[in-house]
């Protein structure tokens, strides 16, 4: 599957089917994420692969919006040091590993992780060094369903030279 394809694709899927995602898809699926663009190149993430029952429970629990982990293969903690732009460098390799995840023929979701009051005992329950920051929890699995969310049309988001003009 093309990038073109793989991005047109991507949908955020919230039921899974029993099934094995495997260490090397997990991998590769980390490895674009740590290929992501970041400011300053400072690269403050770290990745935290979660794909034993209990544990992935224990994160549906703590998750406000993120029960179906409890249900996925996998779930990728995503952390990083308190920089600058940690937020804006973990969202970029956050929707590089969901993009990387459609492309192998997963599914997966992402559960915002930063400014939540579960973000401490996330980075805890992952065994990091408190200063971190969650940054995201990446749901990874087999899809039960695709959703066809309605997406706004281009013609309604694009706008040429000036906000608001003749399109």
């Amino acid at each position: 599957m093309d990038a073109f394809e793989a991005i047109s694709k991507r949908r955020s899927v919230r039921k899974y089917r029993p099934g094995e995602v495997t260490r090397q898809q997990l991998s590769q699926i980390v490895n674009l994420g740590r290929l992501a663009p970041t400011g300053r190149n400072e690269q403050p993430w770290e990745f935290v692969v979660i794909t034993d029952r209990t544990r992935l429970r224990q994160l549906a629990r703590l998750a406000d919006y993120g029960k179906f982990i409890a249900d996925a293969s996998a779930c990728i903690v995503v952390l990083c040091r308190p920089t600058k732009y940690h937020l804006e460098d973990g969202s970029a390799a956050t929707t590089q590993m969901l993009i990387a995840a459609t492309a192998l023929g997963l599914g997966s979701c992402w559960v915002a992780g930063d400014k939540k009051d579960y973000a401490a005992q996330v980075v805890s329950l992952c065994g990091a060094p408190a200063h971190y920051k969650l940054v995201s929890l990446v749901a990874v699995g087999h899809a039960a369903e695709i959703p066809a969310p309605a997406k706004r049309p281009l013609d309604e988001v694009l706008h040429w030279e000036t906000f608001g003009a003749a399109k």
